[in-house]
């Protein structure tokens, strides 16, 4: 429920201030010099300095000439549930400010802001004017500029069109950590979402969520002065065609800007803003299944795409406990349609069902891999959906989207819509980050949106690097949408005979806590048939039986890019996990107050030769655990 609280009143002054619900955040706009501007403190100190707000269209200007002229403030009470992020149930409470600003020409925008006491988030409400029933933003003024000394968390933009078949951009490269303000990464910008570190004072995650047909995608443009500013899709995205300024009906709403601010990191891994300021698009057309599945391609590539082979997944599945098997590129040529039918029956006498992988592709990749041209167009698309629900597919994988701009994410939700109509499942790859998606589709199980486990198989320096990159998708990417990350290997080797390939580095250890700290619905890991029998017994064991759905989750401690301790809640039991990517291990006293007293725990842990191993412990007041380099460890105990 929600419950307004306030009325419009008359604004003298030339700013205006507001608090979240207990106080800990303040934000306060201004007009000054003509120019909406706002800041915002968290706990007293101020990590958002005075920064721009405002819009522009073809023919009114609201980025100068602005007066605030009113406004009004709202309490905001909501609950709701929601079991595919990383908390089950969300009480949302949230002080809401709408302030009026009028131009010199007499036209009127409404900046909307909602404070949490972790979160700030703000959008543009747009209204006609003389019979003008229509908009184009052609750009935003909305900023976020952070304090000298302010170091950054930030996965660079690529230019369109590059990459494997003219792909780009799809959000898979790698972050730079604890770099320095003033840069604008590759000359791009930046994806999001954003991670600073100002100073002593805290940390503050910038994203943005509730964009879907309605809007353009955005990313973040860096300037030298520590500014940095909401930037549009590049023009080249999509092949060069369709428009980069979305456009709306009028009266209309942008997407919510979020700012995310604590202490430490606890507030920034444990956010549900992406989620808290949208609402669901459609209803569910039946309750979707989520789970774990195994997948072929990750360990045997192109060749694992035939019958055979996916006929041994699906019993490996079934042997594992798992739900599904994603068969991925090339299927139609090699299986065919009628393979795929014979799977699927035979899946089904398994408990086991399928995912089919498609090609997004129009006119915007050269990837040659199919099915192509049927998630591009409408008619074949339902057609090929009807054909899938008639053979008992759960879900789809559709990869190579073409960027960001607003008929790009029509895109998206156009394949969500006409899913749900089926009652299948989606996956998305090579593609944008979800922006409150979960929430919004109720068939959306994941993105991609990340440097992912196929990395691994193509690069030693991935698997060199895998450790590090893992300490940081917890507290950014991962923080704000599930992510599809393919992972969780068992195998030493990326290749089916598990002798030669890009090798591994991290331990088994490792590979389990992954599972549960990289979150998604379904979770598909690079597990292979041969791990039955090659991988030790206990970690096959904890394979079996890890959720992949979770009530609840905390943080407890971690630095980005060097190590992390985090722990998620599903039904009564706690998964307390950790991974170190530093040189020297990784020594703590943790403090676990969500166990139950005297607790019964199973702790998975690694020798400094990363040799794992399983045993039985009671927990007291405090628990010592050491986590040497590429290692990892899982602690399993009951709640309190």
């Amino acid at each position: 429920m929600i419950v307004a609280l306030g009325v419009m009143t008359s604004v003298l002054a030339t700013e205006k201030s507001f608090l979240s619900p207990q106080g800990k955040i303040k934000t306060t706009l201004s007009d000054a010099g003509g120019r909406a501007t706002y800041t915002v403190t968290y706990e007293g100190k101020t990590m958002i300095l005075s920064s721009p707000l405002g819009v522009v269209t073809p023919e009114r200007d609201f980025s100068m000439g602005l007066t605030l002229v009113g406004a009004q403030s709202n309490d905001i009470r909501e609950h709701y549930q929601l079991r595919n992020i990383k908390q089950s149930e969300v009480d949302y409470q949230a002080t809401e400010a709408v302030c009026r600003f009028k131009t010199s020409q007499g036209d009127s925008i409404d900046v909307v802001f909602r404070l949490t006491d972790r979160d700030v988030a703000y959008c543009y409400r747009l209204y006609p004017a003389k019979q003008r029933l229509r908009e184009v933003i052609q750009s935003e003024s909305s900023g976020f500029r952070f304090p000298e000394g302010t170091t950054t968390f930030l996965c660079p933009q690529v230019k369109p069109m590059g990459g494997f078949a003219s792909t780009y951009p799809s959000y898979e490269t790698n972050y730079t950590c604890d770099d320095t303000l003033g840069k604008n990464g590759w000359g791009e910008g930046y994806t999001f979402p954003c991670l600073f570190k100002v100073g002593a004072d805290g940390w503050v995650l910038v994203s943005e969520t509730g964009v879907g047909g309605n809007y353009c995608g955005s990313r973040l443009i860096g300037h030298q002065d520590g500014l940095y500013t909401i930037g549009f899709p590049q023009p080249g995205e999509g092949n060069g065609l369709g428009s980069v300024e979305p456009g709306m009906a009028l009266p209309g709403q942008t997407p919510w800007r979020t700012i995310t601010l604590g202490r430490d990191l606890a507030n920034i891994v444990e956010t549900t803003v992406p989620f808290d300021l949208v609402e669901q698009r459609y209803p569910a057309s039946q309750e979707y299944v989520y789970g774990k599945g195994s997948w072929s391609w990750i360990i045997g590539m192109d060749g694992s795409c035939n019958f055979d082979e996916q006929k041994r997944y699906i019993d490996f599945s079934a042997a594992m406990g798992y739900n599904s098997v994603l068969v991925d590129a090339l299927w139609d040529t090699r299986i065919g349609r009628e393979g795929i039918q014979r799977l699927a029956d035979y899946g089904r006498t398994k408990g086991v069902s399928l995912y089919l992988w498609y090609n997004s592709n129009g006119y915007w990749n050269d990837a040659p891999q199919g099915p192509r041209g049927i998630m591009s167009d409408p008619i074949k698309r339902k057609a090929e959906m009807k054909w899938m629900q008639q053979t008992g597919i759960r879900g789809i994988k559709v990869d190579f989207f073409g960027g960001d701009k607003q008929d790009m994410l029509q895109r998206y939700e156009q394949i969500l819509s006409d899913a749900n109509d089926y009652g299948l499942l989606c996956i998305f790859h090579g593609c944008t980050l979800p922006r409150g998606w979960e929430r919004m589709y109720p068939n959306f199980a994941a993105s991609e949106a990340v440097l992912a486990s196929e990395n691994l198989h193509f690069s030693q320096e991935m698997c060199d690097a895998e450790a590090r990159n893992a300490c940081i998708h917890p507290f950014v990417r991962n923080t704000v949408g599930s992510m599809d990350f393919g992972g969780s290997a068992l195998n030493k080797f990326y290749n089916a005979n598990n002798r030669t390939g890009n090798q591994r580095r991290t331990s088994d250890v490792f590979a389990l806590a992954t599972a549960v700290l990289f979150q998604s619905p379904v979770q598909h890991f690079a597990l292979a048939p041969n791990n039955l029998t090659d991988a030790p017994a206990w970690a096959v064991e904890f394979m079996k039986q890890v959720p992949t759905t979770w009530d609840e989750t905390k943080f407890i401690d971690g630095y980005p890019g060097k190590y992390v301790i985090m722990a998620r809640r599903h039904a009564d039991q706690w998964y307390i996990v950790g991974i170190n990517a530093e040189k020297d291990p990784l020594k703590r006293s943790l403090t676990l107050p969500m166990l139950e007293p005297k607790s019964e725990l199973t702790v998975y842990s690694d020798s400094p030769a990363l040799q794992g191993k399983v045993k039985p412990m009671t927990y007291k007041r405090k628990l010592n655990i050491t986590i040497p380099q590429n290692g990892g460890i899982v602690l399993i105990g009951r709640a309190e």
